[in-house]
């Protein structure tokens, strides 16, 4: 099994009746280039409408040997014979941006619009809602409980939402930006200007990890210790306390010049954090030591991933490195995805069928969808603002958050059988 750490799918088939009309052996075995661009208004035209024929389709359900006449992207499913000489082919091409004025409610163009009518393009998955109820960006999610969904904001709120009816059920306010959000168990922990909050939601008690300098942009949990990055640069490591039920300061990590804004623990006990001084450093959780120091990208790095052996991060460099460890152990980059936007998160989940998929949130407020390891793509959603925060729910449940200025959405992968059938 892969291990990551860190709308429902329609097909049209418009398929039209078998036609009587005989074939035209002359036709010029070329598409139409102004049929292609819904221009042609020729008929009848030397040049086909259409794919290149098949032969493995040509004979009809009766064998009589006459092809089948499929009808072509305009909607229509008649004999070519029903359309009139002055006949145009309106077929639109979309291009990948939503539509302003249908984001509005007020686009009057309906299907004949350039431009998406949908938050999404793929298929396998769906959205199931929209969240909305924070003044700012959403900037940390998560899942602590099976009832019970928190979602943080830079509105310095934390809310918490009922994960059957959808429906705010509390709200925290915390007098300071939400920087990060992340759970552990029972245990929830929130990144706030030169603190981080506790709550364990089992026992109700809460406590204030005093340290940071700045804000706390980013958080990970390995055995007993959590840790934060700040935006000095520093990641301050504390030990749970079992006798106390509390937290003790363990550690404090130096060698970043800038803002940690990212931190993943992986394998053989790695600590991995990127910052915005373009680099990622690799430290041992034995010795709480700097072990390397990676340099290859070369703006800031805004997110980390431990998939299988490999390490994958992205930047505002508009690139997703993968990394993968030498014979000594050291990491060099094997692979480099290339996009055309700034990246700024990177999560990782199994759609239903348990194949590994990559969600990247893009700087041009959207997230991309890729198949691992091809980077093959599944699928993009898009938003309005920025997407400053992605999350998985739990393992098996196919259900994936992102979140943004407007609140955040949900979204669930379908079943196999539901796609074959749908």
């Amino acid at each position: 099994m892969m291990c990551f750490h860190g709308g429902n799918r329609r097909v049209y088939n418009r398929l039209g009746g078998p036609s009587t009309a005989p074939t035209d052996s002359s036709k010029n075995q070329k598409v139409c280039y102004h049929w292609r661009a819904g221009k042609c208004n020729h008929y009848p035209c030397r040049f086909l409408h259409g794919g290149v024929p098949d032969p493995s389709a040509a004979a009809t359900a009766n064998g009589s040997g006459s092809p089948k006449r499929f009808s072509d992207d305009s909607g229509f499913s008649g004999p070519a014979a029903r359309r009139g000489p002055n006949y145009k082919n309106t077929r639109v091409r979309k291009t990948e941006k939503v539509c302003t004025f249908w984001m509005q409610g007020q686009c009057t163009h309906g299907d004949r619009c350039k431009f998406l009518h949908s938050w999404s393009l793929g298929e396998g998955f769906a959205l199931l809602n929209h969240l909305d109820g924070h003044q700012e960006f959403v900037t940390g999610i998560c899942w602590p409980g099976s009832e019970t969904l928190n979602s943080g904001s830079r509105d310095g709120t934390v809310r918490a939402w009922n994960t059957s009816s959808g429906e705010c059920v509390g709200v925290v306010n915390l007098g300071g930006e939400v920087g990060c959000m992340i759970n552990e168990g029972a245990w929830v922990f929130v990144g706030l200007p030169n603190v981080v909050k506790a709550w364990n939601t089992q026992t109700n008690s809460d406590f204030t990890l005093s340290g940071p300098v700045g804000q706390v942009y980013a958080m990970a949990t390995s055995d007993d210790l959590l840790l934060a990055g700040s935006q000095d640069g520093t990641i301050l490591a504390w030990k749970f306390n079992a006798l106390t039920n509390n937290f003790d300061p363990a550690a404090s990590l130096k060698g970043h010049t800038r803002a940690v804004v990212s931190l993943v623990v992986g394998a053989k006990k790695r600590l991995y954090s990127a910052s915005v001084d373009h680099s990622i450093k690799v430290w041992s959780l034995d010795t709480l030591q700097c072990l390397q120091t990676l340099t290859e990208h070369t703006d800031v790095v805004m997110s980390l991933l431990c998939w299988e052996q490999f390490l994958l991060s992205c930047s505002l460099d508009q690139t997703i490195k993968v990394w993968v460890a030498t014979e000594d152990g050291s990491l060099e980059v094997t692979h480099t995805h290339s996009e055309e936007h700034g990246l700024l998160i990177l999560r990782g989940m199994h759609d239903m069928e348990s194949k590994p998929v990559l969600l990247c949130a893009c700087n041009d407020n959207s997230v991309r969808l890729y198949d691992l390891p091809s980077f093959s793509e599944r699928g993009k959603i898009f938003a309005k603002q920025d997407i400053r925060a992605i999350e998985v729910g739990p393992d098996g449940s196919g259900l994936f958050f992102t979140g943004d200025g407007t609140g955040f959405k949900v979204y669930k992968w379908a079943e196999a059988e539901a796609i074959a059938t749908s």
